[in-house]
C-alpha cells in the first residue's frame, strides 16, 4: 500500500499587540519618519500587523499555534514524532527553535529541527515532512512557521518597517493511505542573496555588520512574480493537474500586488486567493500557515479541496506545494 501524508489539523497565533497603519505612522512620526495609512495600503495592501512584547520568542508563538493545530487534529503532543520549525528568527543561535518548542509542548523524543528558507520556509518544511512521512521515518508531524520579524526591522526605513509582522502557524501532518500532499517544487538561487537579507553576524560575542533587514523591493517584486508562476506550474505538472484543478491559492502574504499578479498568470480570480496580508503584514515563514488556518476556520477552505501553497523569500528561495485538504 502506498503511503502518503495529509494535513489533519491547522492552527495559528498572533501576539495581542495589534498596530494599524495609523498606529505605526504615529510611532514613526515621533522618530521623524513620515508614512501614512494611504501610502502603505496603496503599495502593499497591508492595514495592520502584530508585534510581540519583550521576552516573547518564536517558540512561544509556535507553541500556541501548535496547541490549536493539535486540538483541531484531535491529538496530544505526545502523539507527535517529528517537529519542523521554519523560521528566520530563532530563539537563539542554537539549539534549534524546534527543540525548544518540543520541550515546551512536552513532545520529547522524536526528531526536531529548524528549516531556514525565510519566506519560503513553510513550503520547504512541509515538503521535508512529507518526504519523511512517506518513507516511514515519521508518522505524525507538526510543521510550524514562526517569526518575530519586528526585532529585525529598521524603523528609520519606511520602505521596509511597515511591511512585516510577528506570528505563527502550524499544521499536523499525518501518514495516510489516501493522497494529501500531491506534489511540490523547491528552488533557490544564491546569486540574489543581497536583495533581501539581514547581513549582520555574531563573532566573539559581538554583532558584526548590520543586524537589521535590508531589501531591494523592486528586485524582489520582479523575481517573485516570475518564479511563483513557474513553481506553481511545475507542481501542477508533477501532480498531473491544471490551473482549473486549483480550488484555492494560498500564497506567501508579502504584498497584494504580487498575489494579484500571480493569480492573473495562473488564470485564477482573486476570490480564489486567500488574502490575510491586510491584517498580518508579511510574517515570513508564518504567513502561509496563518492564512491557511484563517481560511479553514472561517469555513472558506473545505475538506477535499485542492490547495496551491507557494512562497518566495530571501536566499533567493521559492517553491510550491499542491495538496488535497
Amino acid at each position: 500500500m502506498t503511503r502518503y501524508s495529509r494535513i489533519t489539523g491547522t492552527g495559528s497565533y498572533v501576539p495581542p499587540r495589534r498596530l494599524t497603519n495609523a498606529d505605526l505612522a504615529a510611532e514613526l512620526a515621533a522618530q521623524g519618519v513620515e508614512t501614512s495609512d494611504e501610502w502603505i495600503v496603496e503599495r502593499t495592501g497591508i492595514r495592520a500587523r502584530h508585534f510581540v512584547a519583550d521576552g516573547v520568542y518564536s517558540s512561544d508563538l509556535g507553541l500556541e499555534a501548535c496547541k490549536n493545530a493539535l486540538q483541531a487534529a484531535g491529538l496530544q503532543a505526545s502523539d507527535i514524532d517529528l517537529i519542523i520549525v521554519a523560521t528566520s528568527t530563532p530563539d537563539m543561535v542554537f539549539p534549534s527553535t524546534a527543540c525548544i518548542l518540543q520541550n515546551k509542548l512536552g513532545a520529547n523524543g522524536g526528531a526536531a529541527f529548524d528549516v531556514q528558507a525565510v519566506c519560503s520556509g513553510f513550503v520547504y518544511a512541509l515538503t521535508v515532512a512529507d518526504a519523511l512521512i512517506r518513507t516511514g521515518s515519521a508518522n505524525k508531524a507538526l510543521v510550524v512557521g514562526a517569526e518575530v520579524f519586528s526585532r529585525l526591522l529598521d524603523f528609520t526605513d519606511r520602505t521596509t518597517c511597515v511591511l512585516f509582522g510577528d506570528g505563527a502557524g502550524a499544521v499536523v501532518l499525518e501518514a495516510s493511505d489516501t493522497p494529501g500532499i500531491l506534489a511540490s517544487d523547491l528552488h533557490a538561487d544564491g546569486k540574489h542573496v543581497g536583495i533581501l537579507c539581514v547581513p549582520g553576524h555574531v563573532s566573539n560575542g559581538h554583532i558584526l555588520g548590520d543586524p537589521l533587514l535590508k531589501m531591494d523591493g523592486q528586485a524582489v517584486f520582479k523575481l517573485a512574480v516570475g518564479v511563483l508562476e513557474d513553481a506553481a506550474r511545475a507542481t501542477l505538472a508533477k501532480a498531473g493537474k491544471t490551473e482549473a484543478d486549483i480550488d484555492w491559492l494560498i500564497p506567501h502574504q508579502a504584498n497584494i500586488r504580487i498575489m494579484q499578479s500571480t493569480a492573473k498568470k495562473l488564470k485564477l480570480p482573486m476570490d480564489k486567493v486567500v488574502v490575510t496580508v491586510d491584517q498580518h503584514g508579511n510574517t515570513s515563514a508564518a504567513s502561509i500557515p496563518l492564512a491557511l488556518d484563517s481560511a479553514v476556520r472561517s469555513g472558506r477552505v473545505q475538506r477535499g479541496q485542492n490547495l496551491m501553497l507557494e512562497g518566495v523569500g530571501g536566499g533567493f528561495t521559492w517553491g510550491a506545494v499542491l495538496l488535497t485538504l
